[in-house]
């Protein structure tokens, strides 16, 4: 059997060949351009990064954490607070003589019991908002 080349088959392989190459040329080219442009777009856009993103997601849970870890603080602060300004049960009637120890400044003791408090300073529970 004998075997001939149609050169003309060989041609249009060739051809063929040519255009698939021009093809993925093409492709590679418009992938590019479209890669580049959405890139352009999504920078006008200002739109966050991924990483960004997540890095203040972490800020943002850790602020969460720690303001309710501080408002359990001031939550157990503030009942101490309490019980330390609590009045004292009701003891026996005292007799006129017995009369409160004076202060250095000749004021009388504080309302509270703090001595950190200063003198004439009402305690929380009776200040008037009016009087301001």
């Amino acid at each position: 059997m004998v075997q001939t080349t149609n050169r003309f088959f060989d041609e249009v392989a060739r051809v063929m060949n040519d255009a698939a190459g021009v093809a993925q040329g093409v492709r590679r080219e418009f992938e590019t351009l479209f890669r580049s442009q959405a890139e352009r777009m999504l920078r006008d856009l200002d739109v966050v990064k991924r990483d960004d993103f997540e890095a203040v997601k972490e800020m943002a849970r850790i602020a969460r954490e720690e303001g309710e870890a501080l408002k359990a603080r001031v939550a157990a602060l503030e009942a101490a607070l309490a019980q330390r300004r609590a009045p004292p049960p009701p003891a026996a009637p005292e007799t006129p003589a017995a009369a409160p120890p004076a202060s250095p400044s000749g004021e009388g003791a504080p309302a509270t019991g703090f001595a950190s408090e200063p003198p004439g300073v009402p305690p929380l529970g009776q200040i008037n908002p009016g009087s301001f």
